[in-house]
C-alpha cells in the first residue's frame, strides 16, 4: 500500500416494499449471529504447530522417493508459495501471513520428481537478514524502532508512514509469459520458474495509479490478464479493474501496457472493503464488495498507535454484500447492482453466462472475522484452546448466485427473476437498479462433515468462464486443510481423500494429453504432517476416480503454504 497517498486520505478524513421472500431475507439479516453456519463441534484437534515453523531452503534440486506410480505423461513443475521463516533473531512474526516467502518447485519428468526451494530475496528479507531483526512491518506485525537509535529518534519514527512490504508470499502468477510471485501490495517479483531465483522487483504503481493488486488474476484465452487493485486519493479509496496485455513489446517488458479498465467508488471511501480475489465471466468482471472493511484512518495512524495493519481490518455484519459487474470490452460498470446478505469470500470457483443469467460460484461464509484468526499463537495452540478457537470459526461453503443480466425499466418488482429450472437461488428487484439475491448451495449437507470447502480449483484452461461440472478443494476439519475433495455439481455428491495427521495444500488440476472429459487428468497436492519429521510428499490423484496414483516423498521439512500453479514443459 503506497502510504504517501494514504496520507492525503488521512488529511481529508478530518424504495419499494418487497415480497415476503425479500422481507424474510431482510429480517434475518438483522440478526446476523443467528444465521451464521457453524458446524458440529470438534474435540481433541491435533497440534499443528510444526506446520508454521521456520525451515531451511533447499536451493539445489534433490531427488524424492516415489511410491506407487506417477504418470509419465506429466511434464512440468508444480510451483508453490507461502511463508517459510517466522522470526529473525529474538523477534517473531505475529500473523501467519507475515512469514518470509519461501518458493517451492516439484519438477516432474518421466515418472520421477525432484524438489528445490528458495527464499525470495525481497528487500524485506534482505533487510531483516542483515540486521537479524524484523525491519519491515507486515500485515500483522509492526516493526519496532531501531534500538541503535537514541530515544528522540525512536520517538520520531512513530510518526513515519508504514512502508509497503515486498514480501510476496501468496502465489505464483503469470503475466506476458513470465512468472511472478505476488502478495497484495504494489510489489511483485519476477522469478525464474526453474531455479526460483529472484530476477526483478516490479512496482504496479510505476505503470498505473494503483497501490497494489491481488494475487489472483484471471486470464482470458488470448492471454489477456485481469486483476484488481485499490488506489488512495484525496477523496478516499477507489477499487480499480486492471487489464494487462498478453504480449510484450520487448524482452524487458513487465507490466508495460497495463491499463485501468474501470474505477469503482466504495460504499464508504474511507473504509473500503478488503478483497482477496474477484470473479470473471466471458464478458464481465465481477467485483464482490464485502463487509470486511479496512479503516484507512487506523492504517495511516498505525505506527503512531503502535498497531499493525490487521488492527484496521474488521467485520461489519450490518452491511450488505454488493456485486458490481464491469463490461470487459467497454470498461463501464453496469448500472444494476446486486445485493445479498453480509457474507465473506476469499476465493471464487467460477463464473459463466447462460440464458440471460450470470452464475457466480464462490466459497463464502456468514462471518468475516477469519482473517484475524490466523495469528501464529492461534495456529500453535493445543488442547482445549485449539478446539475452542476452531469451534468459534464460521466455515466456508460453496454457493451459487444467479444474477439476471437483462434488467430494464420494464422488469417487474417484487418477484423472483430466476427462472432456471431446479435452481433455488433467488433474484428480486428492489428498484430498477437494485436486485437482492439469495444463494443456492453447491453441495449437500454432508459436506459440513468435512468442515466446508476452500482453496477451490477447476479445470481452468478449458472451463473457466464456461459451464462446468467439477470443482476441487480442501476440507477444513482443522484450522488448515485436512482433506481433498472433488465435488460433482450434477449430483452434489463428492469424493474425499483423507488420511490421519496429513494436511494437504490446495489441489491443482493438470489435464491429461488429448483429454476429452472435464475430469481427465490428475490432482497435485503437497501433503504435510506435523507428527513426523521430514515426511512431506507430493500426492498425485486420479482426478476422475480420486484414488491415489503415487506420491513423491521429500526428505526435508516444508511448512504449510498458500497458492501455486503448474508450469507445463510439454
Amino acid at each position: 500500500m503506497q502510504t504517501s497517498v494514504l496520507k492525503n486520505a488521512f488529511r481529508t478524513s478530518t424504495g419499494c416494499s418487497l415480497t415476503s421472500l425479500y422481507r424474510m431475507s431482510s429480517k434475518t439479516q438483522k440478526n446476523a449471529a443467528a444465521q451464521k453456519t457453524y458446524f458440529t463441534k470438534v474435540h481433541g484437534l491435533a497440534n499443528i504447530a510444526p506446520l508454521v515453523r521456520s525451515v531451511e531452503e533447499t536451493p539445489e534440486p534433490i531427488p524424492t522417493t516415489v511410491k506407487g506410480t506417477i504418470p509419465t505423461w506429466i511434464h512440468g513443475s508444480l510451483l508453490r508459495n507461502g511463508p517459510g521463516k517466522f522470526e529473525f533473531g529474538n523477534q517473531h512474526y505475529n500473523h501467519w501471513f507475515d512469514g518470509m516467502a519461501l518458493m517451492h518447485r516439484f519438477q516432474i519428468e518421466d515418472g520421477q520428481v525432484t524438489y528445490r526451494s528458495r527464499f525470495l530475496r525481497s528487500d524485506s528479507y534482505k533487510q531483516n537478514s542483515e540486521k537479524n531483526r524484523i525491519m519491515v512491518s507486515e500485515f500483522g506485525t509492526l516493526a519496532l524502532p531501531d534500538p541503535c537509535k537514541n530515544f528522540f529518534q525512536r520517538f520520531l519514527s512513530r510518526f513515519e508512514m508504514l512502508k509497503p512490504t515486498d514480501n510476496a508470499s501468496v502465489s505464483f502468477v503469470k503475466y506476458k509469459g513470465d512468472y511472478y510471485v505476488s502478495t497484495e501490495t504494489n510489489y511483485m517479483h519476477r522469478v525464474d520458474p526453474d531455479t526460483l531465483e529472484s530476477k526483478q522487483k516490479v512496482d504496479w504503481s510505476k505503470f498505473i495509479a494503483v497501490n497494489g493488486a491481488t494475487a489472483h488474476p484471471h486470464i482470458d484465452p488470448d492471454g489477456t490478464a485481469y486483476n484488481m487493485g485499490n488506489s488512495y486519493k484525496n477523496k478516499g479509496a477507489f477499487y480499480n479493474i486492471i487489464r494487462v496485455p498478453p504480449e510484450r513489446d520487448s524482452p524487458k517488458d513487465t507490466l508495460e501496457g497495463a491499463k485501468i479498465l474501470c474505477s469503482i467508488a466504495p460504499l464508504d471511501k474511507f473504509k473500503p472493503s478488503y478483497y482477496h480475489s474477484f470473479g470473471m465471466s466471458e464478458n464481465y468482471v465481477v467485483f464482490i464488495e464485502q463487509p470486511i472493511k479496512m479503516d484507512l484512518f487506523k492504517i495511516v495512524t498505525g505506527k503512531l498507535r503502535g498497531k499493525s495493519i490487521n488492527d484496521a481490518v474488521y467485520w461489519d455484519p450490518n452491511q450488505e454484500t454488493i456485486f458490481h459487474l464491469i463490461d470487459k470490452q467497454t470498461g463501464k460498470e453496469m448500472p444494476v447492482k446486486y445485493y445479498t446478505k453480509a457474507l465473506s469470500t476469499f476465493h471464487q470457483i467460477n463464473a459463466f453466462e447462460q440464458d440471460g443469467f450470470l452464475m457466480l460460484d464462490m466459497c463464502c461464509s456468514d462471518d468475516g472475522q477469519a482473517i484475524n484468526n490466523f495469528l501464529i499463537q492461534n495456529l500453535r495452540q493445543s488442547g482445549e484452546g485449539l478446539d475452542e478457537m476452531y469451534n468459534t470459526m464460521c466455515q466456508p461453503l460453496p454457493r451459487r448466485f444467479v444474477l439476471p443480466l437483462n434488467i430494464t425499466s420494464e422488469t417487474p418488482l417484487e418477484q423472483n427473476l430466476n427462472t432456471r429450472p431446479d435452481s433455488t437461488a433467488t433474484a428480486v428487484c428492489r428498484t430498477k437498479n437494485q436486485v437482492f439475491c439469495t444463494f443456492e448451495d453447491l453441495c449437500g449437507e454432508d459436506l459440513k462433515d468435512c468442515g466446508g470447502l476452500e482453496f477451490p480449483h477447476i479445470n481452468y484452461a478449458k472451463y473457466n468462464t464456461k459451464p462446468y461440472r467439477y470443482y476441487y478443494g480442501c476440507g477444513f476439519r482443522h484450522l488448515v486443510g485436512d482433506s481433498l475433495i472433488k465435488m460433482d455439481l450434477e449430483s452434489k455428491s463428492f469424493k474425499v481423500w483423507r488420511q490421519p495427521d496429513l494436511y494437504p495444500s490446495e489441489p491443482v488440476f493438470v489435464p491429461s494429453p488429448n483429454a476429452e472429459e472435464e475430469d481427465d487428468g490428475v490432482i497435485l497436492s503437497v501433503i504435510i504432517t506435523p507428527v513426523k519429521d521430514k515426511s512431506t510428499f507430493l500426492l498425485v490423484l486420479d482426478a476422475k476416480t480420486f484414488e491415489e496414483l503415487g506420491r513423491a516423498e521429500v526428505p526435508v521439512n516444508i511448512p504449510y503454504g498458500f497458492h501455486g500453479a503448474f508450469n507445463s514443459s510439454a
